[in-house]
């Protein structure tokens, strides 16, 4: 599905003293399962995470997408993608305030069909918050605001989930239930998680280990 080729990702490029966020990358992410992405803060993980979903263009190398370079796709046609195949949990949740937090996660389908609510409604469930369908984000904790951006991530059920420290702001109970959530979507699509904490990558098949913006290794699992 994705394939980095000396991929560089460099800030301040013009600089005397440019920073490397990625160096050289060569990785092939694929298949139906949970990938995690791990390294100290600053290693780059996040920087890799944002080239693979197109966020961030790469100085050189490439990275293609079902076999497409996605540097020679246009604005619009990374919009479509991301739009179609991506979903995105980020650490700030992005949440609209003046929804409902069943409003919020239907936003990327924008519908309100009998079966999308009820989509919607299990994914809350499952996320142990349908409770709080019809509450207003700003009378959430950190916590449910996060589990709410996951079931939004989720509803339109995307080829490809980005996550972003998606834990770092739930308890450890709120976490496993999260993973398990995860962990249950990765058998029909792509899950690709950044994370310093690998208790939370006990399903995951693959982690890739990055070290000051180079992969130190690639552990795969099962």
């Amino acid at each position: 599905m994705f394939t980095c080729r000396n991929l560089y990702l460099i800030y301040d490029e013009k600089k005397s003293d440019p920073t490397y966020a990625l160096k050289d990358i060569n990785l092939e992410l694929s298949g139906n399962k949970l990938i995690g992405i791990m390294g100290p803060s600053g290693s780059g993980k996040s920087s890799l995470l944002y080239a693979l979903a197109s966020l961030k263009d790469i100085t050189s190398g490439s990275i293609t997408y079902n076999g497409q370079p996605i540097s020679s796709m246009g604005a619009g046609e990374r919009a479509l993608m991301r739009k179609e195949d991506f979903g995105f949990i980020f650490q700030r949740h992005f949440l609209i305030e003046y929804l409902t937090v069943l409003q919020n996660v239907l936003t990327p389908v924008n519908s309100v069909s009998k079966d999308l609510v009820n989509r919607a409604m299990e994914l809350l469930e499952k996320l142990s918050i349908g409770h709080l369908a019809n509450k207003k984000p700003a009378e959430l904790s950190v916590g449910q605001r996060q589990r709410v951006a996951i079931a939004r991530a989720l509803i339109s059920k995307p080829k490809v989930i980005f996550g972003d420290e998606i834990t770092a702001s739930l308890d450890h109970t709120s976490a496993k239930e999260v993973m398990a959530v995860l962990n249950e979507y990765k058998k029909e699509h792509l899950v690709i998680i950044v994370t310093h904490d690998p208790t939370i990558l006990v399903g995951a098949e693959e982690i890739v280990h990055i070290w000051d913006g180079t992969i130190s290794k690639i552990e795969k699992k099962g």
